[in-house]
């Protein structure tokens, strides 16, 4: 069986990376990685679902026994992806989502260089703003915090493969698949075409 692909899935908070994953991994040969995290649980947030929601004390002893693929401070918070959420399902042919922030995901690309590593954008910082006030689920001092990171990351999109802009969501998605199919034409990516050509002699 063919390992499956790691995905490294990073956007500014508020991007709607959230809806756009929603859409992807209605086809199974895709999967989340569920993150820990120490912030609160928001409205709709599920432990062991959205995320794996742990005090600091416990993020930290899980740093110290080496249990994470990579872990980061964002906003006052650690997030992490746990080497569970990955390693077992790759094996399984199944790609591997990992939606984390900047920091996170170079480190991600030390330790695990074939990742492949997509990007995505609003189509505006206005825009970003209105997504986020209607949210409606933080304060605008925590609002104009996550306008300043954004303004911060985007830049960091040249280090990523990909850069997909998120306007309308149907297009954002279709442009997700697209390069999953573009990485499949890559020479390097073609072992699995090439011997089942040398096989049909």
């Amino acid at each position: 069986m063919n390992k499956g692909r790691l995905i490294v899935f990073s956007a500014p908070s508020g991007c709607g990376k959230g809806t756009m994953l929603a859409e992807i991994t209605k086809d199974k040969n895709y999967r989340c990685s569920i993150s820990a995290t120490t912030r609160n649980p928001r409205p709709g947030d599920v432990d062991g679902v959205t995320y794996y929601f742990l005090t600091n004390e416990e993020f930290e002893d899980k740093m110290d026994r080496g249990e994470f693929l990579e872990y980061a401070g964002y906003c006052n918070n650690y997030y992490g992806t746990f080497l569970t959420e990955v390693d077992p399902y790759l094996e399984q042919g199944i790609n591997v989502i990992l939606e984390i922030e900047v920091k996170g995901a170079m480190k991600v690309r030390e330790k695990r260089p074939e990742a492949l590593m997509i990007f995505v954008v609003p189509p505006s910082l206005k825009e970003l703003r209105r997504r986020l006030e209607k949210r409606g689920t933080e304060s605008p001092e925590t609002i104009e915090k996550r306008l300043e990171e954004a303004e911060n990351e985007i830049p960091m999109a040249i280090k990523y493969d990909y850069v997909i802009v998120n306007d309308a969501l149907e297009d954002a998605v279709d442009d997700f698949f697209k390069v999953m199919e573009t990485e499949k034409l890559k020479a390097e990516n073609s072992h699995e075409l090439i011997g089942k050509i040398l096989d049909t002699k």
